[in-house]
């Protein structure tokens, strides 16, 4: 079930890789010149892409999709009413808001569109001067808008596209989905952290009453950055199948070999009052998770950089999927909604088994009951956990 990741590729020499009959690219294979960040979505390859721009609708697509995703997290369907979630990417999906149309009606959720107000698409300082198309970057645009879609169809989506896949510029899109009004705030990108991350924090990511979610990577025991920082939700990621339990499902730790679901302790970001895990003294990654296995990945309609229904994986998948379980759970009414888990330990799925290597201490990369790094406190049950 569990894939290697690559980095440091072209798109045109992206290896794919193989484990267990699924295969798979990184969706940002390479960074453009001046470039810091790489997106966190994983492009299955050989699981029944469609090879015309789409598949009739009521045709099941491979990969999980919003009925899936609600039952395994015990979601109240409708969700996100009156509530606004920004996703936040670098470069252009100039197909987003059509094929977020697709994916939507396929799955029978309402419309969100520019027209009727739903759908909002800004540059990131605002306004419409879009960046550069890039094929990559789209496909991370699709499985965001998608996944928000999937865990909160009646809320409405604010999608900022930043200049440039560096720190700053897509900061400076977290700030004006702020300005814009956005309360709940998805990152599904990272960089390996700095001595500068507080310096990132202060500038882009500390936000009072606004839930931020951030995806840890894929490269188990290795700190990212924004997940590291003090203010926002880390999200790794774990396997998803059906079982016969009466939860029905079954998750582990997403694991790539000796890689998978990230996890670590930072050397540069203080540990949030609301940590309480005693073998690291600054803040440690995860919080919580979400699906993330390429094998057990999720549906999304792309048809910029690919032809129709493809399969996504990495923990880019559960960033926008816990930011719309926050939307869920209603406006933020504390200063930081990352503590909200903690508070409500018991209203997770705790995940017990799986690891991404040898660390020590060793809850930082294995499952473990509890508190552990790979999945954090665990995956939702229910929204719960994500209340004050």
């Amino acid at each position: 079930m569990a894939l290697s990741v690559v980095v440091g590729t072209s798109s045109a020499e992206a290896k794919e890789e193989a484990n267990g009959g699924t295969s798979w690219i990184p969706a940002c294979s390479v960074l453009a010149a001046g470039d810091t960040v790489r997106c966190h979505g994983l492009q299955v390859t050989n699981a029944g892409q469609s090879k015309k721009p789409g598949i009739p609708l009521n045709t099941p697509p491979p990969g999980y999709g919003p009925a899936d995703l609600l039952s395994a997290y015990n979601l109240p369907a409708n969700g996100g009413a009156g509530q606004t979630i920004a996703v936040i990417d670098a470069y252009d999906n100039p197909n987003a808001e059509a094929d977020l149309a697709v994916y939507r009606a396929q799955f029978g959720l309402p419309a969100c569109t520019t027209a009727n107000r739903c759908f909002k698409k800004v540059d990131q300082n605002g306004g419409t001067h879009y960046p550069r198309k890039d094929r990559g970057w789209a496909g991370e645009i699709s499985l965001d808008l998608a996944m928000v879609s999937a865990i909160a169809p009646k809320a409405n989506i604010i999608l900022v596209e930043a200049k440039k896949a560096t720190l700053d510029d897509l900061g400076a899109g977290v700030n004006t989905a702020v300005r814009l009004g956005a309360k709940f705030v998805s990152n599904s990108y990272g960089a390996d952290e700095t001595s500068s991350n507080p310096s990132y924090d202060k500038l882009y990511f500390n936000h009072p009453g606004v839930a931020i979610t951030a995806s840890s990577g894929d490269w188990g025991y290795n700190v990212q950055y924004p997940a590291a920082s003090r203010h926002v939700t880390a999200v790794g990621g774990t396997a998803l199948w059906r079982d016969s339990s009466a939860r029905g499902w079954h998750e582990e730790v997403y694991v790539n070999g000796p890689e998978g679901s990230g996890s670590g302790c930072s050397q540069f970001d203080a540990k949030p009052a609301w940590q309480k895990d005693a073998g690291c003294a600054g803040r440690t990654v995860a919080d919580v998770a979400a699906v993330a296995d390429p094998a057990t990945g999720v549906a999304v309609y792309q048809t910029y950089g690919a032809m129709g229904w493809v399969v996504y994986g990495g923990t880019s998948v559960g960033a926008p999927i816990i930011a719309a379980v926050y939307a869920n759970a209603g406006t933020p009414a504390v200063n930081y909604p990352a503590a909200n888990p903690y508070r409500h330990r018991s209203a997770l799925h705790d995940v017990t088994s799986g690891a991404t290597g040898n660390c020590a201490p060793v809850y930082l990369c294995t499952a473990t009951v509890g508190y552990d790094g790979p999945t954090g406190l665990g995956t939702p049950n229910g929204i719960a956990a994500f209340t004050p």
